[in-house]
């Protein structure tokens, strides 16, 4: 039945019935996931969000890297 849906949703890709298509990828979907090999993509995909937004925030929310204080010695590097 998956194989079907997936089917479908391409013939209604390439007739360009997007509606259709989107119905039927959304039906391969539901039938993927209740199926036991499908059973831990929500738990999969939670954690790839949950990652993503644990690197992102940082970068969204700082103003400006924060710097070193200053140690007073202004030689500067040598060599």
């Amino acid at each position: 039945m998956i194989l079907f849906a997936i089917l479908g949703s391409v013939i209604c890709a390439k007739a360009r019935v997007a509606g259709g298509a989107v119905v039927f990828a959304l039906i391969a979907l539901v039938l993927f996931v209740s199926t036991p090999a499908g059973r831990a993509l929500p738990e999969a995909v939670s954690g790839f969000v949950s990652s993503v937004d644990g690197a992102a925030t940082p970068a969204l929310t700082e103003r400006e890297p924060a710097r070193a204080p200053d140690s007073g010695d202004d030689s500067g590097p040598v060599g």
